[in-house]
């Protein structure tokens, strides 16, 4: 999956509400965040269980899903009684509008609702990290506003940031939704309202809406990530657990962080798996007739906690490289700078050829990420100006800062 792929998946739908008369197209749960991480645990499942049919039960209850779920949003365990609605609703609502979109299908069969994986690339490109899961979401708002005939009332308020055209805004999607869906009050539909304006407005760098008003400032990552402050009852001491994405720059909360680490790992060992026959990405001695079992690194998780989850910092390794060349004698402290270098040569090759060759596999990786991930290593903005998918430049860099 890539993102022309992507935008053709989203392109060959019709996402008319009128039509689908379905006011779940997307709901109050759903944010980026949340649907990449149930996203995440339906791949996760299926995988494990081989079955592309679920409940959503199914997904919540499942072990990947109980112990990440924990650790993502600080919540109580989801097999808790007092929790288990909650829960449900909280994963449907992720799993109704990826149905709404094509990705999943719904059956209902008596009070059941069953869902099927439709097109598992697509649901595995919005696993893999937020960023993609963003792209995906506005995506998805966006031709579903056109194919309903609101897009225009949208594009007049990002024309005109004012409180007169936010006003007719809201009260046109209000009587929209209550003229073509269940949805029966303003109320509710002001509710959908914020999900559906707020993400296109992050990504225009516009106004939105906040607390029911034209916002007073852009919209920015932060402010549409579900994993914030209503989830936890901060009155009570706990701790705020920050939504950063994987392009934001805010505090890392340590369970979130340890997760995302987690899922990164697991997304380039099954690709390199997959799609590089388990071997390692750097060729030497080491690599000779061993399978790559170890995701290393390249710039320590311990010294750059910021792009510890970036699967662009992350590369496959056999246990000898891992252990007696990136890390000499297993000191898993210390960092041969040598090897440091061959490695970032090697991953801006598999990077290369992830985002630039024609081939069938899927695009994982993504180029300002990686830029990112090279001028918080070097401790440089050079990687930063360096043009799309220019590897010889960032070659050059590499070769000038190490």
């Amino acid at each position: 999956m890539t993102p022309n792929l992507l935008a053709k998946f989203i392109n060959g739908k019709n996402y008319d509400v009128r039509v689908s008369k379905n006011g779940r197209w997307i709901d109050q749960k759903c944010a980026y965040d949340n649907l990449c991480f149930v996203a995440d645990c339906i791949v996760e499942h299926i995988r494990d269980k081989g079955d592309k049919t679920f409940t959503s039960p199914e997904i919540w209850r499942s072990d990947y899903a109980v112990k990440n779920v924990q650790l993502w949003y600080g919540k109580p365990d989801p097999l808790i009684g007092s929790t288990l609605d909650e829960y449900n609703k909280f994963f449907r609502m992720q799993m109704k509008l990826l149905a709404a979109s094509g990705v999943l299908e719904e059956n209902k069969k008596g009070s059941t609702i069953e869902f099927k994986v439709s097109n598992i690339d697509v649901l595995e490109y919005i696993a893999i990290r937020e960023r993609n899961s963003f792209d995906f979401l506005c995506l998805y708002i966006e031709k579903t506003l056109k194919d309903s005939g609101l897009f225009d009332s949208f594009e007049s308020f990002f024309d005109e940031q004012n409180k007169a055209y936010y006003d007719i805004l809201k009260a046109k999607f209000s009587k929209f939704c209550i003229d073509n869906t269940p949805i029966n009050t303003e109320i509710e539909a002001n509710r959908i309202f914020i999900k559906v304006l707020n993400p296109l407005a992050c990504r225009w760098n516009k106004k939105g809406t906040i607390k029911g008003s034209i916002s007073a400032s852009t919209i920015t990552i932060d402010k549409i990530a579900y994993n914030q402050a209503n989830w936890r009852d901060i009155n009570a001491g706990k701790n705020k657990n920050v939504a950063r994405g994987d392009f934001t720059s805010v505090d890392i909360i340590l369970p979130m962080y340890k997760y995302k680490i987690s899922r990164a790992s697991k997304n380039l060992r099954k690709f390199n798996d997959n799609y590089n026959g388990k071997r390692s990405e750097v060729v030497d001695k080491f690599s000779i007739g061993e399978v790559a079992t170890h995701m290393h690194h390249i710039f320590p998780q311990n010294e750059f906690r910021e792009i510890a989850d970036f699967i662009e910092n992350l590369i496959a390794l056999t246990s000898g490289q891992h252990l007696q060349r990136a890390h000499p004698n297993g000191n898993t402290k210390v960092v041969d700078l040598d090897y440091q270098y061959t490695c970032l040569l090697c991953k801006t090759e598999s990077i290369r050829k992830n985002l630039i060759d024609i081939n069938d596999d899927p695009e994982i990786y993504n180029f300002e990420d990686f830029m990112f991930v090279l001028d918080t290593g070097f401790k440089t903005d050079l990687f930063g100006r360096i043009q799309s998918n220019d590897f010889n430049a960032v070659i050059n860099g590499i070769e000038f800062n190490h």
